[in-house]
């Protein structure tokens, strides 16, 4: 039995370095790259809690633009501001494809907004990107419910009376309720059980994503599918939260005012209605769930992570945060809450923001692509069909670009006056025709939180700390800062 197994593994090994010599044989000009091993490819080589690392010392091996093998997937690396700029912005159209690893097929199967293509995409970003506008994406009433939302989120912060805390919870209740209002209609008390649940799915999904038996998945899926372990609980938290999205969905199909749309579930369901008789319709009730569950995800937690690494990174900058509070005071005073058209009279505050989600780095691989046809880059060739992993990390730490990149420094979004200054390298929300949809919402809701909370508080460490720890917990997909306590105390 062990010599068929031997014999079994060898064969398997046989065949991929012959698929791998016969796309090489196809493709003369591929970027250069590390030689892949058998089955896992160069899966050897990456760390799963910081995947960057490796990937850097590639890119000072191999160029800004290098081929590596994620399993028997060939995937091509682009590393720089200028290679990233020429596939996302340059030439978006020929990288607006996603490309679905067996571990998202089994989540979204193609559905929804984020993972879909062609004509699919199409239809739901258009729809998404008009309906979030109507109901009031970057309008006054949606600025109105982060209002509303950054009083019971101060409230919240002087019941702490500036005692330590992990404000990480409540950030991710504040966030995840102002994205509920626009997709749900409803908000929730910060102890709501739905809401106390929600918060554990992804606290819990974030955790298991990084473990290396997840990864193995997109290599085994067929075989992994049978046998337990941290990917069955990975999938089981995202399908209950598809779950809870269905719910919502069944709720608002028996409540639903044709004359009266509440809120986007609302508005998808009455497109659903108008497409009823067409039979090649993308309005379904699968791709709204599927596209609820992508922006629900999507806005909840990046808005969260970005508001709590700002203000750690704050309590660590009491220079900065100083700064900050002069120009709140100076600007608004103490009485009256900030509204957006305070930020354009507020270049250090608005340049502390962009910094610190450049410094922060979210999604450090942008979302993967694949080429639509065969594309030259650098004097190389990426086929058609090929996995692209455009790696914000580079662009937003280009050392052509900024200014001592691996260093907090707002003055890389100030000019020699101390009015804001835009960067073309500034693309924490990626670039081109599939950039974050989220985007504007984004960035009201910081500079909202922000403001009002310096304006109520200043940053502290906790008693006897000296420093907070800045490093990440996890770098990956998404970077997730450490979880670390903070002293809001009373101004």
């Amino acid at each position: 039995m062990d010599l068929l197994g031997s014999l079994l593994v060898l064969c398997l090994s046989c065949l991929f370095v012959l698929a791998v010599r016969r796309k090489r044989a196809k493709h003369q000009n591929l970027p250069p790259g590390p030689t892949p091993l058998p089955l896992i490819g160069n899966l050897l080589q990456l760390k799963t809690k910081n995947l960057m690392e490796p990937l850097q010392k590639m890119c000072e091996k191999y160029g800004p633009v290098f081929t590596m093998y994620f399993g028997p997937e060939r995937v091509v690396v682009l590393h720089s501001f200028e290679t990233v700029k020429k596939v996302l912005v340059e030439h978006g159209d020929e990288f607006t494809n996603r490309f679905t690893l067996p571990i998202i097929d089994k989540i979204n199967k193609g559905l929804g907004i984020f993972m879909s293509n062609g004509e699919r995409w199409v239809q739901l970003r258009r729809f998404a990107l008009t309906t979030l506008r109507d109901i009031g994406m970057g309008k006054k009433s949606t600025e109105e419910r982060i209002q509303e939302e950054v009083k019971h989120l101060v409230k919240e912060l002087q019941v702490k009376k500036g005692q330590p805390f992990n404000p990480a919870f409540l950030f991710s209740s504040a966030t995840c309720n102002v994205i509920s209002h626009i997709l749900l209609g409803e908000r929730f008390d910060y102890q709501d059980q739905e809401l106390l649940q929600i918060h554990h799915w992804i606290t819990e999904s974030m955790q298991t994503q990084r473990s290396p038996v997840t990864l193995l998945y997109n290599i085994f899926p067929k075989i992994m599918d049978y046998l337990p372990g941290p990917h069955q609980t990975f999938f089981k938290i995202l399908f209950s939260i598809q779950d809870f999205i269905a719910q919502k969905v069944k709720d608002h199909e028996e409540t639903l005012d044709a004359n009266d749309p509440r809120d986007f579930i609302d508005c998808f369901l009455l497109k659903m209605e108008q497409e009823k008789h067409n039979p090649k319709t993308e309005f379904t009730r699968e791709n709204l769930i599927m596209t609820a569950y992508d922006i629900f995800l999507a806005g909840t937690e990046t808005a969260s992570t970005s508001l709590r690494y700002t203000l750690m990174v704050l309590t660590e900058h009491p220079a900065v945060e100083a700064k900050i509070h002069e120009e709140l005071d100076r600007v608004i005073g103490r009485e009256r809450p900030p509204v957006m058209k305070d930020r354009p009279q507020m270049p250090y505050t608005n340049a502390v923001l962009h910094e610190a989600q450049r410094f922060l780095d979210l999604f450090p691989l942008g979302i993967v692509r694949t080429a639509r046809r065969d594309f030259e880059i650098e004097g190389f060739t990426i086929p058609q069909g090929t996995i692209i992993f455009p790696m914000l990390t580079s662009v937003l730490h280009d050392p052509k670009q900024f200014k001592n990149p691996h260093l907090f420094d707002p003055q890389n979004f100030l000019d020699e006056k101390g009015n804001f200054k835009k960067n073309g390298a500034d693309m924490p929300f990626s670039a081109g025709k599939r950039s974050c949809l989220g985007e504007g919402l984004a960035r009201m809701q910081l500079f909202l939180y922000l403001t009002s909370i310096l304006q109520n508080f200043r940053l502290k460490h906790p008693p006897g700390v000296t420093k907070i720890d800045l490093t990440l917990d996890v770098s990956g997909i998404m970077n997730v800062p450490c979880q670390v306590q903070i002293c809001f105390c009373p101004r």
